[in-house]
């Protein structure tokens, strides 16, 4: 199981996520905000606060919405050193 170690905020509905491995990924969660939980993150306003409960080792809302962090992992494409100094 993957640890969310921090997330940034970058655009829309991407979120830049450090990993307990090491890696770094995007992932863009715009399809993924299906269901009653996620209606309140459609507004960026909300979606902007997400933060990390390292208590459950992923990001959160304050409306009680999460996301497993291997599906995090798995939704996000690998961003290096070199593209983040770009």
């Amino acid at each position: 199981m993957h640890i969310v170690k921090d997330v940034t905020y970058v655009s829309d509905y991407k979120l830049l996520l450090s990993f307990d491995d090491g890696r770094v990924r995007l992932v863009d969660l715009s399809k993924e905000l299906d269901g009653e939980i996620f209606e309140p993150l459609k507004d960026i306003g909300y979606f902007k606060k997400v933060r990390v409960n390292s208590s459950i080792d992923t990001i959160v809302w304050d409306n009680g919405a999460d996301m497993c962090p291997d599906f995090l992992y798995k939704a996000g494409v690998e961003v290096t050193q070199q593209i983040l100094a770009a």
